[in-house]
Order: structure tokens, then C-alpha cells, then sequence
């Protein structure tokens, strides 16, 4: 998995497929002020759209998002903001700050379903704490995974692991950001369809500031393409593959426990276990695809060592709402 330097931070050149997507994704999580987020802003200039979703995990069980979009039609790489939510490179590759002030939804992650709309504030800054790795988009790969990869989740990746200051605030109540906000952000370009992959599992890992991992297993009808890193003892290793055994909820959907096996190119083996402390139900509907995408804010283990970050599952449901690929 290569280091990626400083112009993958900013725009690539657009090529012409339709769902041509330039994107910038943040997690973050700070365990004592029980407080983060999830946030993506995608530039979409061949359909002439900007969109944003933006969650927040407030303290207790409630997720405020906020939602938008608005016109765009050329590429873009500063000028990052939609529906009050904005992105601003303060150093490409080692500092990004995110700010918001808009209406939201509040809703309970109980079970219950309660929403009501509410106010969303956030100021927050980034600080890197790793490399940029990830792939340039430059292969263009004949393999069937990849090459079906590269059509619907995007040809360019990369992903960083950092740290967070700053502070979030929903309907007036305020969480400051302590000195264990940790996340990872990525970035990506190429063609994105959401309907497009089977299925996905994505993880964001940071055990203290010296070990992380990310990484995806994506499903598609030529195969599971095995993708990620794990950042140990000051240097990145490619992972060559992610074996899963989940943990789910009464609903035969929702995952609760993902252990998980990731094996690097090395031969070396990272056992890890996430329990999953919170999940966000994305769904979305492409045609007549129906996909949900289940964001597990997660307490990772590894080697004794506790951390936080994101277990993500993607589903793509048959008219019954089941996953139409088995969860292992």
C-alpha cells in the first residue's frame, strides 16, 4: 500500500462517466465525551451536483444528521460546502477543518425511531497523525474484482489516521472535544454507485496513536476484493485479506460483534474484535436496488489493547428487506 503525497488532496481530472464522484470522507470519536461524527462531501460535476451528510453521536443514544445538496457542474476542490456544512484544507495531507451550523434531525438509536428537528453546530479541525496510503487510480486493472471495483466505488483511495480538536453542539448542549478524539478520514475518486457493490465491510481502527488499520472486503459477481492497511511500528503494510465472523442482532441485519482476521501481505495475522456500540441505518434506493449502509460506531480490541473507530456494513436487500448476500 504506497504513500500518497500532497496532489491526491486536491482534484483529479474528470473522466466521462456519469456517476464520476470526487469525495472526502471524516470519522471521529472521543470515548469520554461520548460524542463524534460521520461526514461525506462528494462532488458529482457530471450529473452537476455537491452532497453532503454530515452525523453526529451525541452523548447518550441520539444521532443528529443533516442533509444536502446543491448545484455543481465543474470539479472542485475548495469551496467544499453544502446545506451550512463546510470543508476547508488548512494544510493538504495534514490538517482539514469542518464546520456546521444547520437545521437537523435528531433521532434515537434506541429501537424507538423518535425524531424530532433540532440544530446541529460543530467546529472541528483534523491533525494527522499517519502518511496518506491508499492508490492512485492510475492501473487500470483487467482483473474482474478490480475491475468491477473501479466502476461503482471509485479507481482512487486514500485514507489517514488523526487526531481531533474542537467542539460539537446539538440544540445548545455542548461537547468539548478531549485529548482522545481520535479518527480516520479518506478521500476517493472515480465512479461511485452505491448500488453497485453486493456488499462491503469497511474499517476504521486506531489503537492509541501508533497502530491503525483501514480497510474494505467488497463483494462483487467476479468475486470479495481485499483491500486495506494497517499502520504498525512507524510504517504501512498492505492487508491481503479480511476474514469475518459477525455477531448480529435479533433483526438477523445488525451487526453487534465483528471479529475480524486481517492478514498482511507479510504473512503477519491482526486478530481484532469490534463491539459495536451504536448503529446508523444509511438506507438509499438506486433504481430498483434497495441498499442499506449500517455505520457501527465501534470499540475495537487488539493485542490487549483498546481503541474506537467504525465498522461499517453495506447491504443490498431483496423485497423482503434481507441481505441478498449472506452475512458471515
Amino acid at each position: 500500500m504506497p504513500i500518497l503525497d500532497e496532489r491526491h488532496d486536491f482534484a483529479h481530472p474528470v473522466e466521462g462517466d456519469t456517476a464520476w464522484s470526487e469525495s472526502y470522507y471524516f470519522n471521529c470519536y472521543d470515548p469520554d465525551a461520548e460524542t463524534g461524527f460521520f461526514t461525506r462531501i462528494g462532488v458529482r460535476p457530471n450529473e452537476g451536483t455537491m452532497d453532503v451528510g454530515l452525523s453526529a453521536w451525541l452523548p447518550g443514544n441520539e444521532l443528529a444528521f443533516v442533509r444536502g445538496v446543491r448545484e455543481q457542474t465543474e470539479m472542485v476542490d475548495t469551496g467544499l460546502a453544502v446545506a451550512g456544512v463546510t470543508y476547508e484544507r488548512l494544510a493538504p495531507l495534514k490538517e482539514w477543518r469542518i464546520t456546521c451550523d444547520a437545521d437537523a434531525v435528531l433521532v434515537d438509536l434506541d429501537g424507538s425511531g423518535h425524531m424530532r428537528p433540532g440544530n446541529l453546530s460543530m467546529d472541528v479541525t483534523f491533525s494527522a497523525l499517519i502518511p496518506a496510503v491508499g492508490t492512485d487510480g492510475q492501473g487500470r486493472s483487467s482483473d474482474g474484482a478490480s475491475a468491477e471495483t473501479a466502476r461503482s466505488v471509485g479507481r482512487g483511495h486514500l485514507e489517514q489516521a488523526g487526531r481531533w480538536s474542537g467542539w460539537i453542539e446539538a440544540d445548545g448542549r455542548r461537547a468539548e472535544l478531549g485529548a482522545d478524539a481520535r479518527g480516520n478520514r479518506d478521500k476517493s475518486w472515480g465512479p461511485r454507485r452505491w448500488g453497485g457493490p453486493k456488499m462491503w465491510r469497511w474499517f476504521s481502527v486506531n489503537i492509541g496513536d501508533d497502530t491503525h488499520f483501514g480497510g474494505i472486503r467488497i463483494g462483487t459477481d467476479a468475486g470479495d476484493l481485499h483491500r486495506g492497511w494497517v499502520w504498525k511500528d512507524g510504517e504501512a503494510t498492505s492487508i491481503r485479506d479480511w476474514s469475518v465472523r459477525t455477531e448480529l442482532a435479533d433483526d438477523g441485519l445488525t451487526h453487534r460483534v465483528s471479529h475480524v482476521r486481517a492478514t498482511d501481505k507479510g504473512g503477519g495475522v491482526h486478530e481484532l474484535r469490534a463491539d459495536v456500540l451504536r448503529v446508523a441505518a444509511l438506507p438509499q434506493r438506486h433504481g430498483d436496488r434497495k441498499t442499506i449502509v449500517n455505520e457501527g460506531l465501534a470499540r475495537w480490541t487488539y493485542e490487549g489493547r483498546t481503541g474506537y473507530g467504525i465498522a461499517e456494513y453495506l447491504h443490498q436487500l431483496d423485497d423482503d428487506d434481507r441481505p441478498l448476500v449472506p452475512i458471515e
